[in-house]
């Protein structure tokens, strides 16, 4: 079981990244998958999920970032828009190995992608 994250780089204030969670011998489809990140000495921070009946994004994030699902992808995306000197961070996807538990319920993550460094500079 793996989750794949990608699309991290660099950009510059007010750029936009995509970022994608793939998963490896694992449905998406009907977990819930949410989205973290870890910036320079700071503690790993909660920045969106997304599950078959509801999705959320930080108040950081509100109005920037969306989180989608491309089932036939198998697929998890994290559009980030509009991107701040503070989005920087490795960004980790992460996934409950349970079937429809919603966001709002808490999700178990139990099984996480490997990273994925965004570097926004002025």
């Amino acid at each position: 079981v793996q989750l794949q994250a990608s699309g991290g780089g660099l950009v510059q204030t007010g750029g936009s990244l995509r970022l994608s969670c793939a998963g490896s011998e694992f449905t998406l489809d009907r977990r819930a998958i949410g989205w973290f990140r870890r910036a320079p000495a700071k503690e790993r921070e909660w920045v969106s999920c997304i599950s078959s009946s509801d999705s959320y994004v930080s108040d950081s994030v509100k109005g920037r970032f969306t989180i989608s699902r491309e089932i036939a992808e198998n697929t998890v995306y994290l559009q980030m828009n509009s991107l701040k000197l503070e989005d920087t961070a490795v960004y980790y996807c992460a996934a409950d190995p349970l079937y429809d538990r919603q966001c709002s319920a808490g999700p178990g993550f139990t099984i996480w992608g490997q990273g994925t460094l965004v570097t926004v500079s002025s």
